[in-house]
């Protein structure tokens, strides 16, 4: 579980996060400067630098909102994961003006698996969503995470074939935490969050305005290792997706498609502008290999694990959580609820710690279900 947020401090988040005019980069900025939500609230209720209307707005919120807002996260399986917390997804970090917190409704611990984006059209060919369904149900049969935006066509594609394969999807919305756009894929976003989680950087309540979407879109590039753009036309959404994963380093892999296609145009831009052409999922895989290496050293820090890649038993011998884990396991893949049971840590901790493990080639994953090597 994530570490729980004073009353008080998650109240003075909510109101800072609800700011008119205040952003992300703004919340972070004042929150790093004064040392914490609450006191940066009150100062900055009387700082010039903030615009008028959020001052306004930070000496008295409207409490109704603020109430909303914590009776959501009194809810099961709801969280409030803010940027100055160790739970924050160490990758995310390097995004492009990251979000100040992030609305969690499922299992954050999923936050820190390894991740790998699935985007494309909205208006998906029959060929671009069956593709989408099957890279993204290989990828979660072998232990990733599939992301994406819960958006018609691909995006919804991408979720049912991770969801199909037994493993894990997060989907970044570009509405509140409670609210499900567009409306036919609300039985999807409950199988999401019981099998994955919906993210949001926005408060519960808040619509799915034009301009909210392309912004979670650096959140889907932030979170994973690699986007891989099944469909796209030359103005496609999903190519900033890409651009975004590109600028700070991620893998981006295109599908080739037809040279008539229109929806094919987009990735054939990415290809010549350097994205990997892919044909199939071990592709991807295969091409991910070196950089998992990003995560695992995220999570070794989130961890107090040793900061350079070391042999098992001296992981062990420094850590005895991982040495009861390591005794947990045996030949015979077995299910994270069962390993919860045997060695009495919870879900959070032990995916953080099976994800070290298998990056460092002592666990095998499949299908949600891990074996010692």
């Amino acid at each position: 579980m994530p570490l729980e947020l004073p009353h008080d401090e998650a109240r003075a988040w909510l109101a800072l996060l609800r700011a008119p005019g205040l952003g992300a980069g703004g919340v972070r900025e004042l929150v790093g400067r004064h040392g914490g939500a609450s006191a940066a609230q009150a100062a900055a209720a009387r700082e010039a630098r903030v615009g008028a209307e959020a001052r306004a707005w930070l000496a008295s919120p409207d409490a109704a909102s603020i109430e909303r807002d914590l009776a959501w996260l009194a809810a099961p399986d709801r969280h409030l994961i803010v940027a100055t917390s160790e739970d924050f997804p160490a990758l995310l970090h390097d995004a492009a003006n990251p979000p100040a917190a992030l609305c969690v409704a499922g299992d954050p611990a999923c936050l820190w698996t390894s991740q790998i984006a699935i985007v494309g059209a909205r208006s998906a060919t029959a060929g671009g969503l069956a593709n989408a369904r099957a890279f993204a149900k290989t990828l979660a049969q072998s232990g990733n995470t599939v992301t994406s935006g819960l958006a018609e066509g691909v995006d919804g594609a991408a979720h049912e074939g991770a969801l199909e394969g037994g493993g894990t999807t997060i989907a970044v919305l570009g509405t509140g935490p409670d609210m499900v756009y567009p409306r036919q894929h609300r039985e999807l976003a409950e199988r999401i969050s019981a099998q994955g989680a919906l993210v949001s950087e926005f408060p519960p309540g808040t619509p799915g305005r034009p301009e909210n979407f392309p912004r979670r879109n650096r959140i889907i590039a932030g979170l994973s290792l690699g986007t891989l753009v099944v469909e796209a036309s030359l103005n496609s959404g999903s190519l900033i997706t890409a651009r975004l994963a590109a600028e700070i380093g991620r893998e981006v892999f295109a599908l080739p498609g037809s040279i008539h296609s229109p929806l094919a145009r987009g990735c054939h831009k990415l290809i010549r502008d350097g994205a990997k052409l892919v044909e199939t999922a071990d592709e991807v895989l295969e091409e991910l290999r070196g950089v998992g290496g990003l995560l695992a050293e995220g999570l070794r820090r989130r961890l107090h694990a040793p900061a350079a890649p070391a042999p098992v038993s001296d992981v062990a011998q420094r850590d005895p959580e991982y040495q009861r884990l390591l005794d947990a396991l045996d030949a015979e893949p077995a299910a994270l609820d069962e390993l919860v049971e045997r060695t009495k840590l919870s879900a959070a901790a032990l995916s953080s710690m099976l994800l070290v493990l298998e990056l460092d080639g002592a666990v095998a994953a499949e299908n949600g279900r891990y074996a010692r090597r």
